[in-house]
Parts: C-alpha cells; sequence; structure tokens
C-alpha cells in the first residue's frame, strides 16, 4: 500500500504458499525498537568505474554493470512526489555507471490498464514496477514479462529471503524482482499530541480504542483515515483480520477458499466499525475520510501545531515520505508503534512493488540486476521514506532508528511474513479504483452499520473477478 479487464492470477500459485503466523521475533524487533529517536546513516559517495565496467565500493555489497553508452531505458511505476523523486535518483546512478539514458513514465492505475495500452499501441516501457503479486501473474499470462537473467537471479539469490524470490516466480520461473518493500502494520502518531492528552502507546485493539477516546477528550480528533484511496482501507481490513482470525484463515481468504461472507469477515468488519462508525474518531467523519487522500491523511496529522487535524495515522514505513514533506521530525515531533493487537499476536502484513522487464534488452536486465542489488537500494534507503526487502542493505543507510528499526523486523520476519491480501487478489477485486473490495470497503466506511449487506458485496465481487 493499484488490467486489462478478463485477466486473473491463479489463487493457487505457488507464490502465495502459506506463510506461519506472523512471527514474534518480528513484532518484538518491532515492538521494543520503534520508539527509538536518535538518528543515523551517512552520505553515499558512489563512484562508478570505468573499462566498460562500473562498480559501487561504500556499502554492504557492490555490482559490476556493463558499459552501455547509446542505449535508453523507459521505466514505468505509478510512484509520484517524493517517491517518485527518490526512484528518479537511483536511476541516476545506474546511468551515470553505465552511460544508458534511463526515462522515467509515470503510470496511472490500474498499471496492467496502463501497461495493457501502451503495448497495444506497440510502445512498451522497457520495465515497469509492479504495486500486486496478482499483477506479476497477469503479466505472465499475457506474455508480457519476459524472465529474470543470470546475473540479476544471482544478486536476487544473494541479497533476498527465499519468501521474497518466490512472491516473483511464476511456475516455478523468476519473473519478477521485488525493489521495494512496506511493513504495512503500522500506527504514526503525533507526539505532541500524546503529551497533551497524556495518552499512551496502545498494544491491544481495546487499548487503541481507549487511547483514541483519550486524545479525543484533549480537544484533538484522534484518527486520520485517507478514505479517498480505497487500497488504505483494504490495510485496516488485512491488519484486523490477520490478528483476529490468524494466519490460516487469512491465507485462505486471500485465495478465496473461504468466501467474504464467512463469520470472520464479519468479526472483522464488526471490530473495525467500532472505530469508522464512531465519528468523533474519525478526522472530518466518514464524509470528510472519503475525501481524504492518503497523502493528506498524515499531512493533516503532522501540521497545525497544538491542533492538528487528527492524532493518529495507520499506514506503512511509506508515510515517511510525507512526514518529510511537512516540518515534524521522525523520532521526535513523529513517532510509531505497531498495529495493535486485535487477537492473540499483532499483525505483520507486508506489501511490496516488482520489477519486471517488458522489453528484453541487454541494458533492461542490466537494471534489474542493480534494482537487485544492496547498491541501489541503499541509496533510495537514505533518502526516507522506503523499506528494503534486499538483506544486505546497512541498517545505517536508514536515516533514523525509527527507520533502522522498521527495516530490521522486516529482514527478521525472514519468510515468516503475510503478503498484502488485496495485493493478491485479481486486481478486478484488489486493485482498481472504484471498484471491488476498494469501493465496498469505502461504502462500509460510510456506512459500517449493515455488516452482513458489506460481506455480501465483497462476496459477489470477488466471485466475478476470481472467475474472471
Amino acid at each position: 500500500m493499484r488490467s486489462i479487464p478478463q485477466i486473473r492470477r491463479s489463487p493457487d500459485h505457488s507464490t502465495r504458499r502459506s506463510r506461519r503466523a506472523a512471527q514474534a521475533a518480528a513484532a518484538a524487533v518491532v515492538a521494543g525498537a520503534l520508539t527509538l529517536t536518535a538518528c543515523g546513516g551517512g552520505g553515499d559517495d558512489d563512484k562508478g568505474g570505468n573499462g566498460g565496467k562500473a562498480t559501487q565500493s561504500s556499502g554492504a555489497g557492490s555490482v559490476t554493470l556493463p558499459k552501455l553508452d547509446g542505449a535508453s531505458l523507459e521505466v514505468a511505476a505509478v510512484w509520484t512526489g517524493a517517491e517518485q523523486a527518490n526512484f528518479k535518483k537511483v536511476l541516476a546512478e545506474f546511468e551515470k555507471r553505465t552511460g544508458a539514458k534511463v526515462t522515467f513514465v509515470p503510470a496511472q492505475d490500474p498499471i496492467i490498464n496502463f501497461l495493457g495500452s501502451k503495448i497495444a499501441g506497440g510502445a512498451p516501457p522497457d520495465v515497469a514496477l509492479l504495486p500486486q503479486v496478482g499483477a506479476v501473474k497477469q503479466a505472465v499470462d499475457k506474455g508480457w514479462a519476459k524472465p529474470v537473467g543470470p546475473d540479476a537471479q544471482a544478486q536476487l539469490t544473494k541479497n533476498y529471503a527465499q519468501g521474497w524470490q518466490d512472491l516473483g516466480k511464476v511456475d516455478g520461473k523468476q519473473y519478477a524482482v521485488y525493489y521495494k518493500a512496506a511493513n504495512k502494520s503500522l500506527v504514526w502518531y503525533n507526539t505532541k499530541v500524546f503529551e497533551n492528552a497524556g495518552a499512551k502507546e496502545p498494544k491491544t485493539w481495546k487499548e487503541f480504542l481507549a487511547t483514541a477516546n483519550t486524545v479525543y477528550d484533549s480537544g484533538v480528533t484522534p484518527v486520520s483515515v485517507g478514505g479517498a484511496d480505497g487500497w488504505t482501507l483494504t490495510d485496516w481490513f488485512e491488519n484486523v483480520y490477520l490478528s483476529q482470525a490468524g494466519p490460516e484463515k487469512y491465507d485462505q481468504l486471500a485465495q478465496h477458499k473461504i468466501k467474504w461472507t464467512d463469520p470472520s469477515v464479519k468479526d472483522a468488519l464488526t471490530t473495525l466499525a467500532q472505530l469508522w462508525g464512531d465519528k468523533n474518531l474519525i478526522a472530518g467523519g466518514p464524509d470528510g475520510a472519503l475525501q481524504t487522500e492518503f497523502p493528506a491523511s498524515v499531512t493533516q496529522t503532522f501540521t497545525g501545531g497544538d491542533q492538528p487535524k487528527a492524532g493518529m495515522v495507520f499506514e506503512g514505513d511509506f508515510v515517511g515520505v510525507n512526514i518529510a514533506e511537512t516540518k515534524a521530525k521522525i523520532g521526535t515531533d513523529a513517532k510509531v508503534f505497531p498495529f495493535p493487537a486485535v487477537g492473540d499476536k499483532a499483525p505483520v502484513v507486508s506489501g511490496g512493488d516488482a520489477a519486471v522487464v517488458l522489453k528484453d534488452s541487454k541494458a533492461a536486465q542490466a537494471l534489474l540486476t542493480f534494482l537487485a542489488s544492496p547498491d541501489a537500494a541503499t541509496i533510495q534507503a537514505k533518502l526516507g521514506g522506503y523499506l528494503s526487502p534486499n538483506k544486505n542493505v546497512p541498517g545505517s543507510a536508514y536515516p533514523n532508528a525509527v527507520q533502522q528499526a522498521i527495516a530490521k523486523a522486516l529482514i527478521a520476519a525472514g519468510d515468516d511474513f503475510r503478503f498484502d491480501m488485496s495485493d493478491q487478489a485479481p486486481q478486478a477485486f484488489g486493485g482498481t479504483p472504484g471498484k471491488g473490495e476498494w469501493k465496498d470497503l469505502q461504502d462500509f466506511l460510510k456506512n459500517p452499520k449493515d455488516v452482513a449487506a458489506t460481506q455480501a458485496k465483497l462476496e459477489s465481487d470477488a466471485a466475478a473477478a476470481y472467475k474472471g
């Protein structure tokens, strides 16, 4: 935390193999370290090589790239704002080391539709960053995606846990490199608001609601929700559901092996309604939340002095990019705690963006090799608001101790994580604005009283999408 119609990914594909429960090691790292406030990390001093090769001597490793003078590449992604600007700095380093010319192509959601139109017009980008496991499968099924070359595969084998490698495979063959990850089980809060209210970081859902009411009593609306972007609402649901229903049910619902009319879904929606149904707890009430886009949901939490529009905002580590657009400093003005446990354990939900080659060439494969190396990820890590699944990116590359702790938790999880459920679904259900789960949960935010009707609509939309 984005299709040609009638394309679907198989819900039983091996990349969606069953994960173990959100493991205690990762949860302990998050719970124990996210409140750290010290800053760390230093500058990057990458140097290009000569003689047709380029290497990096700093960081956790190095990668050798070919000389590509005269080559040109187009790279498409849905990233905007600071996220796009930071990625362009990574592409600029690739240009510096290889001599290739790289152009960033802004894509629209859903990216599979965008790519379909480009391919139909005979002008696909060379490489695309896909924000969903399902989108990778769709690109392979259509014959768009090309297999990962041996150099990129070598970087994957050296730098990635098997689970992250498997997410980029289709029918056992590697097609994608997960360049960007997300820890989507975090709640960020305005420390001044918490201090003024006498509020403490909650560990359970019951404590979370109590904290929200404490903040409300202090004169600040407690929770900011970016409901204009339906994907944020799927993340709310997934965290509640994983913690409350457990990992096995999560896997079953992700694969549509159980229906959305299952009692476990009723329980999760009923839990969410405890928050979404209380207009005093949501900035702007449900109607206001549905008009608030994700970036604004963050910035309104960390602007306004003693009277921000909200005291807390839920979303992943990438919130750091939006906080950086305010005067708030992560670790002092902005802190974070793990999503509260609804059941026995706090959830650990992950997401990610995968690079795939659409026009096979020496230059395109070299870019995938670079993106699979610690070198590329280290550059973007230092810029903040970014998390890499690459285990050889040094922790010191992240700009503050909060982000260092989040990265450590992700790597500590190894293969034991649950990938974003909506990103595993067919894009028509889990990844299209104004349709499917995104729209159904927006409707539920507006009127969270009729849980059964919401379940019925979710099941109807899911059944249609999985049938293709």
